[in-house]
């Protein structure tokens, strides 16, 4: 059992003592009963020869362990420091899909070297044939290690062949059920072999309807599929149904924690994954690209206005309320696309008829304007009692309200259509792009009104 030890400066500070006196006999002692999480976040705060002192003083097993939990940046500097021998030893120890991620992240060359380490040769070549799936796809995320029984084994043999597997298999959660040609044709709980009596048959125990997942699915359609089932773990299979691997709850909480990290720096106008520690140059490439579309948008919104010189010349209390136009719009389509990216992430909006859901936001965006443009109405005559500069910013902000909440419904569900990722559509794209139609709004009814 894993101790729970608080990880404060002092600890850190008392285990660098050891290290620095090579105590390794007190290292060892502080560390061995240590979950590995907490171990590889010991090693991410202390400098790296520290980090390869104490990680040389814990067992093999436990190594392996804590390598999986590193963040991969920090795992990527760690390696480097270890010969493809040293990681093949590690990788001896870990489920194959571990493996096959940890020695993806190796230079190409350090990959062929460590696999060619490996001592388990069946390891190895499950390693090397899940590292050749198409990433993001559920082959390149399952595991080779599963349970798997005859259909016409009794239970007395069954549980001696469990008893062999069970020892590659981390975490056994279902029993899966093969023909000859082991194809997947069932499965069955520990339970029910449990209570089972020992001339039972598999075949008068197993549940013929079994979720499966292609080996080529994309594996957020795989994550969307446990969640809708309340499944700890899914077998994946091949396009004959033969059973290949399987995809467990741990791995799936990782996709939906990635997915989730993307979708919100995607939001907030990061195009690529990044992480507070990665390099200046790195997080520069991810955030300049939609800095330069805000860039473009406030030009253009700099020209809608500069075509309304005269008009703000001749009536420049228009120009008090262009924040507020803009913010209004931005705002109304971040949240109408908010939820819609929501809807579509969770599987929970019906893709059928486009034309009802922008009816439904319509109606939502004509209530929402009309509260708005009644309160600032009677703001601004409170304020300067000007009823024509209170006409246009009510008008105009219902309008630009009623404008962006069906452009904010509109453009992630195209993207969506697109097999674009439409977490696009809550970042910057929105909020520019209301802007500078809010604007045109905004004067064209102001000209109407005063002219």
């Amino acid at each position: 059992m894993s101790d729970h030890i608080k990880i404060d400066k002092e600890f850190i500070e008392q285990l660098q003592l050891l290290v620095d006196q090579g105590d390794e006999q007190s290292i060892q002692e502080k560390v061995v009963n240590m979950h590995p999480a907490d171990i590889a976040e010991i090693l991410d705060v202390v400098n790296l020869e520290e980090a390869k002192f104490i990680f040389r003083r814990l067992t093999d097993e436990l190594a392996s362990d804590v390598i999986v939990e590193l963040d991969e940046d920090v795992r990527e500097i760690f390696l480097k420091a270890f010969s493809a021998k040293e990681i093949a030893e590690q990788i001896d120890n870990m489920d194959s899909d571990d493996a096959a991620d940890i020695i993806s992240e190796l230079p190409l060359e350090k990959q062929q070297s460590v696999i060619s380490q490996i001592e388990d040769k069946a390891q190895a070549q499950s390693i090397a044939s899940l590292m050749a799936y198409e990433e993001n796809t559920a082959g390149a995320w399952m595991a080779t290690e599963f349970i798997a029984v005859k259909d016409d084994w009794n239970v007395t043999q069954c549980i001696s062949e469990l008893r062999k597997q069970a020892e590659d298999v981390s975490y056994v959660y279902t029993i899966y059920v093969i023909d000859k040609g082991k194809q997947l044709i069932g499965m069955f709980s520990l339970k029910s072999l449990l209570f089972a009596k020992d001339n039972d048959l598999v075949k008068d125990l197993y549940m013929t309807d079994v979720i499966s997942v292609n080996v080529n699915e994309d594996i957020e359609e795989v994550a969307k599929s446990m969640k809708k089932y309340d499944l700890v773990a899914i077998p994946v299979v091949s396009d004959d149904n033969l059973l290949l691997g399987r995809i467990t709850i741990d791995d799936i909480v990782d996709v939906m924690e990635d997915e989730a990290v993307k979708d919100y720096q995607m939001a907030s106008g990061i195009s690529e994954k990044i992480e507070s520690n990665d390099s200046i140059w790195a997080i520069t490439k991810a955030r300049l690209p939609w800095l330069m579309v805000g860039l473009v948008g406030g030009v253009l919104g700099a020209q809608v206005i500069g075509l309304f010189e005269h008009q703000l010349g001749t009536f420049p209390e228009m120009a008090f309320f262009i924040p507020l136009i803009a913010a209004m719009g931005g705002n109304v389509g971040v949240q109408s696309s908010a939820i819609i990216v929501q809807s579509l992430a969770t599987n929970s909006i019906d893709m059928g008829n486009t034309y009802t859901k922008l009816l439904k936001e319509f109606g939502i965006a004509l209530i929402n304007g009309l509260a708005c443009s009644v309160a600032i109405f009677f703001i601004i005559w409170g304020i300067q009692q000007d009823l024509k500069l209170g006409t246009t910013v009510s008008i105009s902000l219902m309008a630009v309200i009623i404008f962006a909440g069906l452009f904010g419904t509109l453009v992630p569900l195209v993207l969506h259509k697109r097999k674009i990722d439409p977490a696009l559509a809550t970042g910057p794209f929105i909020t520019t792009a209301n802007d500078v139609v809010g604007l045109l709004i905004y004067f064209l009814i102001g000209y109407v009104i005063y002219f």
